[in-house]
């Protein structure tokens, strides 16, 4: 089964050659499109201060990340997780820029470009002149937000692998990889949910009667040439 990687990071800001640093990352495993509930949340302790319009987006406060481990300190623990596994990422030039940045500072080999995908390029080739941001997408696709109320590396990166979940071709689901209610607030971890198993071919949503209705109404009104009555005709046995 093919193992990818669901990323994403929260940083003081947007360019790390301006003096920005990662502040939390989050990573969620998925396997064949499905979670195997592996994750990897850290806060990094950046160095320097946290602006205040950074903290208004993802809460993260200097409070908070004071007397965590450095980069240099849990770089080895990321890239483990990873592994040589596919790094998806919405946006991932920008996730891409910090993950490389912090390991070229403690002397490691940078990701390479090709290892990554960014699901908003897939989103954008998919839904061209739309609102593509991943609060948009969850929407687009009916994935619950109701426990995020600020963006967070690790909630987020379980959203972003629900959407590229339906980028993919919205595959049968065995289980959600958002749970729902106070619990999953807490704990941040993900519920099993299961789906009934659906039949191959999809039976009929009409009734008999609607169905009987139907053909009458084909071959009263359009007639015996009408397309449908061709189609809907039981075959022929072969003498």
């Amino acid at each position: 089964m093919a193992r990818e990687i669901v990323l994403d990071t929260e940083t003081t800001g947007f360019d790390p050659k301006k003096g920005d640093r990662l502040i939390e990352i989050g990573c969620l495993e998925i396997e064949d499109l499905l979670p195997t509930g592996r994750t990897l949340h850290l806060y990094v302790d950046p160095e320097r201060p946290i602006p205040p319009e950074a903290t208004r987006v993802h809460g993260i406060t200097d409070a908070m990340v004071r007397g965590k481990p450095k980069f240099a300190e849990v770089a080895e623990q990321i890239l483990d997780f990873i592994g040589e596994a596919p790094i998806v990422a919405h946006n991932a030039q920008f996730d891409r820029n910090f993950v490389n940045f912090e390991l070229e500072r403690v002397r490691r080999m940078p990701t390479p470009e090709d290892r990554w995908i960014d699901t908003l390029a897939m989103a954008l080739k998919r839904f061209p002149g739309a609102s593509n941001s991943l609060d948009a997408l969850c929407r687009r696709f009916k994935i619950s937000l109701s426990e995020r109320e600020k963006h967070g590396a690790l909630i987020d990166a379980k959203l972003l692998a629900a959407v590229y979940l339906e980028l993919r071709g919205g595959k049968e689901r065995g289980l959600e990889f958002i749970e729902q209610g106070p619990a999953a607030a807490a704990t941040g971890l993900a519920a099993v949910r299961t789906y009934g198993p659906r039949p191959r071919p999809i039976g009929f949503l009409s009734t008999e009667a609607e169905r009987e209705a139907h053909a009458a109404f084909v071959s009263e009104v359009l007639k015996e040439k009408a397309l449908w009555n061709a189609l809907l005709a039981p075959p022929v046995a072969a003498e």
